[in-house]
């Protein structure tokens, strides 16, 4: 693919970037309160909290580029080890 097809790409543009990533962390927060037993909304506030969710938007870490269920189970490490 040529340089200026990259760089016409609308995936790549950052309101799609967002709506891509807001979809993600849905999908994490459903399998979290299925995990966890609580509403989605309550795994949603309990994710978003968490450094899980900070390293997720932070792109140094990569950790974006890992499913949802090893998230999930990411964030399920990172509070059983605050219990």
């Amino acid at each position: 693919m040529s340089e200026q097809k990259l760089q016409n790409d609308p995936v790549k543009s950052p309101e799609i970037q967002d709506m891509i990533m807001s979809y993600r962390v849905g999908m994490i927060a459903v399998e979290l309160s299925k995990r966890l037993g609580v509403t989605p909304i309550e795994a949603l506030k309990r994710f978003y909290e968490s450094h899980t969710c900070a390293e997720l938007h932070d792109k140094e870490t990569g950790l974006y580029l890992y499913g949802n269920l090893y998230i999930a189970d990411e964030f399920c490490m990172e509070t059983h080890k605050e219990l």
